[in-house]
């Protein structure tokens, strides 16, 4: 599974952490910025840049993981796109019915609420990669509703 990072100056730290992480976990990731703590930087250059890797690549098992201070901005960005489906996921109950009710391909992690808590967050991210989609008809039916938008 291909995972790409992306994260503005809230979130540099633990995307730093996760690249490490994830990593050494086996996963082929990739890093889109931001580069370096920069406070004036803006996060939806970031979710662009990560959701369309994610849109572009012709691997199916590819998914995208934002970080910022609340989580929100960076879902707003990233759901401006067509096809993708990012949520704002803070435990691992949320990690666990984004991916089996909505097919979610992006996690948005809210760095201030998670303050550090790598336990929780490896947690957070390990149940969302390793959770399936449920396929129910149902929420096949919702997902193209939103596509169509």
């Amino acid at each position: 599974m291909k995972i790409i990072l992306g994260s503005d100056h809230q979130g540099f730290d633990l995307k730093q952490a996760l690249f490490a992480w994830l990593s050494k976990e086996g996963y082929d990731v990739e890093d889109v910025g931001d580069k370096r703590p920069d406070p004036a930087d803006d996060y939806p250059q970031f979710a662009q840049l990560a959701c369309l890797r994610l849109l572009g690549d012709d691997n199916e098992d590819v998914r995208v993981i934002l970080i910022c201070g609340g989580g929100q901005g960076m879902a707003m960005a990233a759901n401006r796109f067509k096809g993708i489906r990012a949520s704002v996921v803070w435990d691992e109950y949320e990690a666990m019915m984004t991916r089996l009710d909505n097919d979610s391909n992006v996690l948005s992690l809210p760095a201030r609420v998670l303050d550090g808590d790598m336990n929780n967050v490896k947690n957070i991210i390990t149940t969302w990669l390793e959770t399936k989609f449920s396929g129910a008809a149902r929420h096949q039916r919702r997902i193209q509703e939103l596509d169509s938008f």
